[in-house]
């Protein structure tokens, strides 16, 4: 592997923030006699992507085998990747700052739809062909995972394969074929086969891409190419999480990141059925840690990190059956030490007196809750399952307990929704402002805030929207205003989501094949860094698409029937298609589906397609 740190030094030592580029942070690993060499690539910058839950898995279960070597790539910086070009140098790993070509596999997280240009932009930049049938035998394998794997069409020109599902043990298991089918002499066509016949990899090369006509009378708008490849890639899953450590050994990094703090996993998964919730299907079943896993794991990932702030990650964490005695314990172990105990993902109706009290700790940051809707009406409609009741008492019991910041989610454009549901976000957030100011002593009035954090619904693959359109982006920002012009509180503070970046990431969503053009010719025409709101280049995508003639209106906003079949129906991620299609027809009643955690079984399938049921370490 070639060491490029000297050609790259003066461009570092000149960068913005040249601590994103260099090696040796604490608990970094750097494995000198394997003889395979895998390279997981993030694209994004390094503050972003460090930080990723997914990448630190995938890197130490990598590294954990025999032989293989794992290192993190990061895209650079707008600056820093505009001086690579000009110097004539590739882009690097982290670790030992070799060129992205020299690897036998690049991996790429793809963490959500406005990455699409980023990922076309490093592998330019690491001298990789951008089209998988243009790669030499000599040339690294790419691979993608993650949560916009799940509709991989819009990317599958650009990868060999895609791992479906979570990859503890897809991962390792698909580059041992690799490097078994390479250390033989093998070609890349015949490496490939070999990988396709591992459960839970799609090579999107051996399939041809059909069209509506064809997808109707067949069910899916891929047709084989190659003998013994599944028709259906089942979404794998790590069945030993619940007995797996929530430790898992994370680098300290020298540059300042988002989210930086130890977190831990406590549970994967939620059952709660949100009908917009893209995540919620992917994780199917639900699978906990013991309270004893956790805390241990906690306490051994301060000693080993020295951070002074912990997160209990998941997707509900305030779900899990033992939180209770969780940060019992933790609050008795930490005592006097300055640590402070997140709960990110705080369920309205889980979150009483008895919680606020658990998780206040003496160092009160900001609490986040999700109601998403305004109105009962639409809360149904969306399967949320919480009341207004559930949001005030959450709110009286966090500021009676010390808190004096809340900030409250919201969606709007979501199927059915009316003028009166967005006025109701309104009416929600005065009638929280009014509860948080009965509820703290009269001189700390002046210190509450509420606030509001507003998106636009973006339909996602995989969930019972997927068949909805997105309302145009004028109609989004009439409703913004409508919503910002009906809070009569001055304290009540309300962001929103640019909607000029939303078709993008509905485009991304929810085309098949053929946007892979669009990404590619918008990318060519300066996009780059989409989510990057001083970056985004709108000019760049309208362009794109007048000059292929691809209708990017058409395809955000347009609503399908429920027969219609979809581009990524090849892709399963557990549930079914009846059971999805029936949720969507009782949003339309406004009727709700309970937890199976909770409740009953509510029929998606997932865990007679998979093979493996609920995990839960008590009772709920």
């Amino acid at each position: 592997m070639t060491d490029l740190w000297e050609k790259v030094r003066p461009l570092v030592e000149a960068a913005e923030r040249p601590s994103r580029y260099i090696d040796h942070e604490w608990g970094a690993v750097r494995k000198l006699d394997a003889d395979f060499h895998f390279c997981l690539l993030y694209p994004d910058t390094y503050e972003l992507g460090q930080p990723n839950q997914a990448l630190r898995i995938l890197v130490n279960v990598v590294n954990a085998r025999e032989g293989m070597a794992a290192e993190r790539g990061f895209l650079p910086a707008p600056d820093m990747c505009d001086a690579l070009r000009e110097a004539g140098l590739p882009l690097f790993s982290i670790e030992s700052c070799a060129p992205l070509s020299e690897f036998d596999v690049v991996g790429v997280t793809l963490p959500h739809e406005l990455a699409a240009t980023n990922i076309l932009e490093a592998l330019d930049l690491g001298g990789i062909p951008l089209h998988s049938d243009e790669r030499g035998e000599d040339d690294p394998f790419v691979i993608a995972g993650g949560p916009c794997a799940f509709n991989p069409e819009p990317y599958a020109p650009f990868f060999d394969a895609f791992n479906i599902g979570e990859g503890e043990e897809m991962l390792p298991d698909g580059l041992e074929v690799i490097r078994r089918m390479r250390a033989s002499g093998a070609s890349r066509f015949d490496t490939l086969v070999q990988l396709a016949k591992v459960p839970g990899w799609y090579v999107p090369s051996f399939y041809r891409w059909r069209d509506a006509e064809y997808a109707c009378a067949h069910g899916a708008w891929i047709e084989p190419m190659v003998d013994g490849v599944p028709t259906v890639i089942e979404k794998q899953i790590f069945e030993g999480f619940s007995d797996s450590s929530g430790w898992e050994p994370c680098i300290v990094p020298f540059a300042e990141a988002v989210h930086d703090r130890l977190n831990v996993e406590v549970l994967r998964g939620c059952a709660r059925g949100c009908r917009f919730c893209q995540a919620g299907m992917m994780y199917r079943p639900v699978r906990e840690r013991t309270a004893d896993n956790i805390v241990e794991s906690v306490l051994c990932g301060l000693r080993e990190t020295g951070y002074d702030e912990v997160s209990l990650t998941s997707l509900s964490s305030t779900d899990h059956s033992q939180i209770g005695e969780i940060l019992e314990r933790l609050n008795r172990a930490i005592e006097g030490e300055g640590v402070r105990i997140s709960v990110p993902s705080q369920r309205l109706d889980s979150f009483g007196v008895d919680m606020a009290a658990l998780v206040a700790g003496r160092k009160k940051g900001g609490l986040t809750f999700a109601p998403e809707a305004g109105t009962q009406r639409m809360r149904d409609v969306i399967n949320k399952n919480v009341t207004e009741d559930d949001l005030f008492g959450a709110i009286d019991a966090a500021f009676a307990a010390g808190w004096r910041r809340c900030k409250l989610y919201f969606m709007i454009g979501l199927p059915t929704e009316t003028d009166e549901d967005v006025k109701g976000i309104a009416r929600l957030l005065q009638r929280s402002y009014d509860r948080a100011v009965k509820a703290v002593p009269a001189d700390q009035k002046g210190a509450i805030k509420i606030s509001a954090s507003v998106a636009l619904f973006v339909p996602k693959a995989q969930t019972p929207f997927q068949w909805d359109g997105q309302i145009p982006p004028e109609e989004a920002i009439r409703r913004v205003n409508l919503l910002r012009n009906s809070v009569r509180y001055r304290a009540i503070d309300v962001h929103w989501h640019d909607p000029k970046t939303s078709f993008v990431e509905a485009i991304t969503s929810r085309s098949g094949r053929e946007a892979a053009g669009l990404i590619e010719e918008a990318w060519r025409r300066g996009a780059r860094f989409d989510a990057w709101t001083e970056c985004f280049n709108e000019s760049a995508w309208r362009e794109a698409a007048q000059a292929l003639g691809f209708d990017v209106d058409a395809v955000a906003q347009t609503s399908y029937p429920l027969d219609y079949v979809l581009p990524w129906e090849h892709i399963s991620t557990g549930a079914s298609r009846r059971w999805l299609v029936r949720e969507r027809r009782l949003a339309d009643g406004e009727k709700t589906t309970p937890d199976c955690t909770f409740d009953r079984c509510s029929a998606c399938g997932v865990c007679p397609r998979l093979g493996f049921d609920n995990v839960l370490a008590a009772v709920r």
